[in-house]
């Protein structure tokens, strides 16, 4: 058997997966999708680790390859459906809203599209996106215009609109709970720079070892149930009543101080995804 992280990139938290199986005694690697196809067979499991893409416009190419592996016999984890319930905010909003889980109000933006009036004040950010990128605070009508005259030049705004939603009063932090075949494995707090209101590290805020606390554990797991992802990492913002789910990320970046009462937070994560896909295997076996 051999697990095999299905990337484009070759980031620290892919190779660390890929050393982490190795470590337990299964031959591991990272792979583009188009290789894993070619390379696995029967009795294999692949993690899907595909991205947002550069421009936020859709998610990297890979889908068709990860269809036909699990055609193909290869156990697949995280799979199409997944990435795009997690990676399409859209779908996170309607997927956490069916599952009773609570999420900002969010509405699409889109030319040509008719779509009931936000309510101020709101944030305004692509529906597929990452990094922070392009994420605007609107506290007023005249913020949300100028937002939506600059997102009209954005190539991902042509293609999908934009999507406001409402504004969970920032308290300069946020959580991040990586969740594994239905167990968390780690977390951390992240803390946003000084004078920024957005805690993504990219902008200059810092992350840190965090024990979240049971509330918190419980929604991760239910929102990485609401779009059936084996491995996602999950986004808390907190209130004074307790947590809102913000956003869900199917190629979560995770580092070593995630660990949770364990050694290895890599380990730990890559030994729940064997248990998950043996267990997968033995329900397939039985309907079959």
């Amino acid at each position: 058997m051999r697990f095999v992280v299905i990337a484009h990139r070759c980031t620290e938290t892919n190779e660390a997966l890929a050393a982490a199986a190795e470590a337990v005694g299964v031959a591991a690697a990272v792979l583009p999708p188009r290789d894993a196809l070619r390379i696995l067979e029967p009795g294999d499991v692949a993690l899907g680790r595909l991205d947002v893409r550069e421009g936020l416009d859709g998610i990297e190419s890979g889908s068709v390859e990860l269809e036909r592996l699990t055609a193909a016999g290869v156990t697949v984890l995280n799979r199409p459906c997944a990435l795009v319930a997690a990676h399409d905010k859209l779908l996170t909003a309607r997927a956490l809203r069916l599952s009773g889980l609570p999420h900002p109000h969010t509405w699409l933006i889109a030319e040509g599209m008719p779509s009931p009036a936000p309510e101020l004040p709101l944030v305004l950010k692509p529906r597929f996106g990452s990094w922070g990128r392009d994420v605007v605070l609107c506290r007023t009508a005249a913020d949300l215009d100028a937002a939506l005259e600059r997102a009209a030049f954005r190539g991902w705004f042509r293609e999908h609109g934009a999507l406001a939603q409402e504004l969970v009063p920032p308290l300069g932090w946020d959580l991040r709970i990586v969740v594994a075949g239905g167990r968390i494995v780690g977390a951390a707090r992240r803390v946003a720079a000084p004078g920024e209101w957005r805690t993504n590290v990219s902008l200059g805020g810092h992350s840190e070892p965090f024990s979240p606390p049971p509330l918190a554990r419980s929604l991760a797991l239910a929102a990485a149930a609401a779009v059936r992802g084996d491995l996602v990492g999950v986004d808390l913002l907190p209130t004074n009543n307790g947590y809102v789910v913000s956003e869900l990320n199917g190629a979560v970046d995770f580092h070593s101080y995630y660990a949770l009462d364990v050694e290895d937070v890599f380990t730990e994560a890559v030994l729940e995804l064997l248990r998950t896909a043996h267990d997968r295997r033995a329900l397939e076996l039985v309907g079959a």
